[in-house]
């Protein structure tokens, strides 16, 4: 399973400014919903009922809110780069500046896993989050968390 193959350019924001982490889910379930043709409140559902069973802050800086949804027919990746750091909950109780969302069918739990490690370990490599946090442009951070050229 590539990144690539699941997201594109246009899956990738930077210079996001929120206020915390209800609101950068909030935004995150609302962006989705726009691509996706599904209501944000069920995104939103999904990823708040994610984050009570603890939080998706993985330290370093990085958040992978991640959950299935109903009406998903296949998985969505959005990257989102924050323009400043949010308290997120997370493991390292750092503040978190890159965020990636999955959202992916219910009852493919192994195609879900193998998505969450793959990107999971992408943004485990300090160069890819150095490029992301760096990136000029939304094409920038895709090929960093990507691997390559849109």
């Amino acid at each position: 399973m590539t990144i690539s193959g699941i997201m594109t350019p246009g899956d990738v924001l930077i210079g996001v400014t929120v206020s915390g982490k209800p609101k950068l889910l909030g935004f995150v379930a609302d962006t989705a919903a726009a691509t996706l043709g599904i209501g944000a409140c069920v995104i939103l559902d999904a990823l708040e009922g994610r984050e009570r069973l603890g939080s998706t802050g993985i330290g370093a800086g990085i958040a992978i809110p991640h959950a299935p949804v109903d009406g998903l027919a296949a998985p969505f990746v959005l990257l989102v780069g924050l323009a400043a750091p949010i308290d997120f909950d997370a493991i390292d109780d750092r503040p978190v500046d890159v965020v990636c969302m999955i959202l992916t069918p219910p009852g493919d739990q192994s195609g879900y896993l193998k998505l969450l490690s793959t990107i999971a370990r992408q943004l485990h490599r300090p160069e890819t989050v150095k490029a992301i946090r760096t990136a000029g442009d939304a094409a920038q951070a895709y090929e960093a968390i990507a691997g390559c050229k849109p």
